[in-house]
């Protein structure tokens, strides 16, 4: 496994929406791993092919299960994901790898459930609810080349991006994980 390189807005890949994987392969899992690692090096709680440089719907989060106290581990690798169920609304102060220092409020459906490929290619349905659908709704966007600044009015967008220019910002050691706030990927 090894850590891949996160893509940074305004990256033109990041734009474009993303091919779906028509054959899952050895490089295909490789691939998966790697995005992990990747994302918990970040260390975020998701990543999307489009992060790492590649226009595939293929994404990984991992937001933990709770077990007592502690949360554990608890990494979703998927392929062509696809919601086919919402309900409710959610707000959550979503933050992003390849958007550097920007935090937006986004509404978000509280409760999804995504059907998709696992890395076996066999067909899941996963029921998420609060982060994981927030991360698992945040990453579908990034499938679709819709980005955390296309949340914001065009203004704002426009002075994030000067500021982008000027290198204004620098990297946050650790990003912001509260109960409504979370980089997600």
């Amino acid at each position: 496994m090894s850590i891949l390189k996160i893509v940074k807005y305004p990256d033109p890949v990041l734009k474009k929406k993303s091919l779906p994987v028509s054959k899952i392969d050895r490089e295909t899992g490789r691939l998966l791993d790697d995005m992990l690692e990747t994302m918990y090096d970040a260390p975020g709680v998701g990543l999307a092919a489009p992060q790492v440089g590649i226009s595939q719907r293929i994404l990984v989060v991992d937001v933990g299960q709770l077990e007592g106290e502690e949360r554990r581990p608890d990494p979703k690798a998927i392929i062509n994901p696809e919601i086919i169920h919402r309900e409710g609304k959610i707000i959550w102060e979503e933050g992003c790898l390849s958007l550097p220092s920007l935090i937006v409020p986004v509404e978000r459906s509280a409760k999804i459930i995504v059907k998709a490929l696992s890395r076996e290619g066999k067909e899941i349905q996963i029921l998420a609810e609060e982060l994981l659908a927030v991360a698992f709704q945040h990453e579908i966007d990034h499938l679709d080349g819709i980005l955390l600044v296309d949340h914001i009015s065009r203004l704002k967008r426009d002075l994030y991006k000067k500021k982008l220019e000027k290198n204004e910002f620098f990297e946050e050691e650790t990003p912001p994980h509260s109960s409504r706030r979370a980089y997600i990927g």
